[in-house]
């Protein structure tokens, strides 16, 4: 019988085979780490881009922060505007009523009472005088509650003097009114 040595082959074989193995495990590694490295890239890449979108969002929120600052300041500028047209269109209406609140002073004082003197706070009138009797007092009260510019007159004080002939101090309150549909008159003329 003939002999035949196959170790050699079988070695060259393995030989062939682990070389292979190793190449293609080294042709993987270098495989994955390529594909590691490009997926590295990538994600680093949407990172770089995600973080100067955010960058700019940021500035944007700034400039909206800024703006928004400027828009409450014009907007407190509007209201202390608008306050201040409030003021003065109350003063353009009120502005004729005074002389109409004077008039009312002349017409409703009858003969015997003298003033002396007339204080207004708002609305509210503080009118003293002098009358000849209690009863011109009650007779311009009467006056007062009928006049379209003045309403509710109430009598605080009244004191009959000693050693004249019954003339009495008195002091009183009423309140500055406006007649119906007179305000509304004269918003419209001056619109």
């Amino acid at each position: 019988m003939a002999k035949i040595n196959l170790l050699p082959w079988r070695e060259e074989l393995r030989a062939e085979q682990t070389r292979q193995f190793v190449t293609m495990l080294g042709l993987f590694a270098f495989l994955t780490i390529t594909l590691v490295a490009a997926v590295h890239l990538n994600i680093a890449g949407q990172i770089n881009h995600q973080q100067f979108r955010n960058g700019t969002l940021t500035k944007e929120i700034t400039q909206l922060d800024i703006a928004l600052k400027e828009i409450d300041a014009l907007e407190e500028t509007k209201q202390e505007l608008l306050a201040r047209m409030e003021v003065i269109q109350s003063l353009q209406h009120q502005r004729p009523q005074i002389v109409h609140l004077f008039d009312a002073f002349v017409r409703t004082v009858p003969e015997g009472i003298y003033l002396t003197s007339i204080k207004q706070s708002g609305k509210a009138l503080t009118i003293n005088g002098v009358a000849e009797s209690n009863g011109r007092v009650s007779a311009y009260m009467r006056n007062i509650d009928t006049s379209d510019w003045m309403a509710t007159p109430k009598l605080t004080v009244i004191e009959t003097k000693k050693g004249s002939m019954g003339s009495s101090i008195f002091a009183l309150t009423t309140s500055q009114s406006s007649p119906e549909g007179e305000g509304e008159g004269e918003d419209g003329d001056n619109n």
